[in-house]
């Protein structure tokens, strides 16, 4: 009998035990999950200060809009937003930086650094570089016209870094929609997310480099177009002048991008194979003309891609300086 009562007190205990770590299961995925009002006590001014300072940058400098766009996806392809592309080579490893996507390409971390400063005098400690590149991000296309979409707040920032990863993860201008579709699917995008994302290039430069081969060797390319390309890209050398993405509305974040596809006017191999005959030709033409379904699927994919495998609860840290693990 005593056993019986013996076990059945231990059994007691054991389902008590096992509820008790049951709810500390709970709470820790509680204290997970992304909020977007994970800085209203903690750090309530982190988003205005962030939103004063990228309009500041991109009004000196309207191309900074894009760039503050493109850090932010560059950085979420590539094992999560976890601001893992601005941390500057380590003796410990070698950061995204100079990977193949983002060589002599990659901008904007100074204005990063900048935010980051800024922040840490009324909140130090609290507000990660993950989080202020997802900000950022948005605040760029909503001063350039675009839409505006709810972030979702609470990611840590990464202590590594991978330059092969980034090698690996990020889509080239060279691909074919085949591979476009692909890399985008690896990270759990549709065809229809994937053309929606690749709209950020109605905002944003790209360099002689690479486009250089589309405008002297690719015939689905508007001549008129191609020849007024020429001049400031020669068949080689100035591997680093500028050309719009847009060149219809280059500054404005609106639906110009998919207006000059559908013209055979993508600057880039990659740009034009959305429109090349193949499975989201339609799409484009849906953009093309329907500026507001455009905006809402880009805000739509946006607020996914910044979703995308965040550190948070007690993984990672909140970096100090962005450039560096504390």
């Amino acid at each position: 009998m005593l056993d019986i009562v013996t076990m059945a007190a231990s059994s007691s205990f054991s389902t008590i035990i096992v509820g008790f770590f049951f709810v500390l299961f709970l709470l820790g995925l509680a204290d997970a999950q992304l909020s977007s009002t994970f800085y209203d006590t903690s750090c309530p001014r982190a988003l205005s200060t962030i939103r004063s300072a990228v309009n500041s940058a991109v009004s000196a400098e309207n191309r900074m809009g894009a760039s503050l766009l493109r850090l932010h996806f560059h950085d979420c392809f590539v094992n999560g937003c976890d601001a893992s592309i601005l941390l500057d080579d380590t003796t410990s490893f070698t950061g995204e930086k100079t990977a193949g996507p983002n060589a002599g390409s990659i901008r904007g971390d100074v204005v990063i650094d900048t935010i980051k400063s800024q922040v840490e005098d009324i909140c130090p400690g609290v507000v990660s570089c993950a989080d202020i590149l997802a900000l950022a991000a948005r605040d760029s296309v909503v001063v350039l016209g675009g839409p505006s979409w709810t972030v979702e707040l609470g990611r840590r920032d990464s202590t590594t870094a991978s330059l092969s990863d980034a090698n690996s993860n990020l889509p080239g201008f060279t691909f074919d929609l085949p591979a476009l579709i692909s890399s985008f699917s690896d990270k759990g995008f549709s065809a229809q997310e994937m053309v929606a994302l690749s709209g950020a290039h109605t905002i944003g430069q790209a360099r002689c480099t690479t486009f250089r081969d589309r405008i002297y060797n690719e015939a689905n390319i508007n001549a008129s177009y191609a020849t007024s390309l020429q001049s400031n890209c020669p068949s080689s050398g100035s591997d680093d002048n500028l050309s719009p993405l847009d060149p219809t509305s280059p500054v404005i974040f609106d639906n110009a991008y998919f207006s000059n596809l559908v013209e055979n006017k993508g600057l880039l191999h990659s740009d034009q194979q959305l429109f090349n005959g193949g499975s989201t030709d339609s799409q484009v033409t849906t953009y093309s003309t329907d500026s507001a379904t455009f905006l809402d699927d880009f805000a739509s994919a946006m607020v996914k891609m910044s979703n995308l495998d965040p550190l948070t609860g007690s993984s990672g840290e909140i970096r100090t300086n962005c450039r560096a693990i504390n």
